[in-house]
């Protein structure tokens, strides 16, 4: 069974709002045996484009937990609020 990993890669529209999203996210993650490895702000581009100004790196025990967290209604009830924050591409990735 390989590790998930979820990246997003982030665009904020409203600090107040985007604040408040990140502050509940870890409590959806618990429950699928996920934790957040990383978030950070752009530095630069090295090497062709990106249009988004932060990152986050999140670790899941497998591929079904994340699409399974993904899917949960905690996070579900979350998405109105992260739309309203930020533009924010979400990818999955095995390893």
């Amino acid at each position: 069974m390989s590790k998930a990993w979820l990246i997003g890669h982030i665009t904020v529209k409203n600090a107040a709002k985007w604040a408040e999203y990140r502050s509940r996210v870890p409590a959806t993650l618990a429950p699928f045996g996920a934790e957040l490895v990383f978030r950070g702000t752009l530095a630069q581009v090295l090497s062709g484009r990106h249009g988004h100004t932060e990152v986050v790196v999140g670790g899941f025990p497998d591929r079904a937990a994340l699409e399974a967290w993904h899917a949960s209604p905690a996070y579900q009830a979350l998405i109105p609020l992260r739309m309203e924050a930020a533009e924010v591409d979400l990818l999955s990735y095995d390893s």
